[in-house]
């Protein structure tokens, strides 16, 4: 079993616990269609919350619970950045959450 699984599963939970701090947590999912996108992070349907929320999350759990291989890398926090780049400051806990979430899948921390 990989080490990182534990904190990872707990680093889930946090980036899910900003989501819902920051109001950015949905109760209702996307239709099927936006949740269908073949682009990356589905930019062309969703919003980035819905996307960490709808995909990133269920997936990130689903491999945890499984105790399945982790991705090799992790590119989320410049993606974040990007989305969030008019709003730094609401947004400064979910990008360093999602930071030590892709150091983690790298294996720095």
């Amino acid at each position: 079993m990989d080490t990182r699984l534990p904190v990872l599963a707990e680093q889930l939970l946090l980036i899910e616990r900003e989501l819902r701090l920051q109001g950015w947590w949905a109760d209702e999912p996307p239709s099927a269609e936006a949740l269908a996108s073949q682009e990356p992070f589905c930019v062309d349907s969703l919003a980035f919350e819905e996307w960490l929320q709808w995909i990133f999350l269920p997936r990130m759990k689903s491999i945890v619970e499984q105790g399945g291989p982790l991705p090799g890398v992790s590119g989320i926090r410049p993606m974040a950045e990007v989305v969030y780049r008019e709003h730094p400051l609401q947004a400064k806990a979910l990008l360093k959450l999602l930071d030590d979430f892709d150091r983690l899948i790298k294996g720095a921390i």
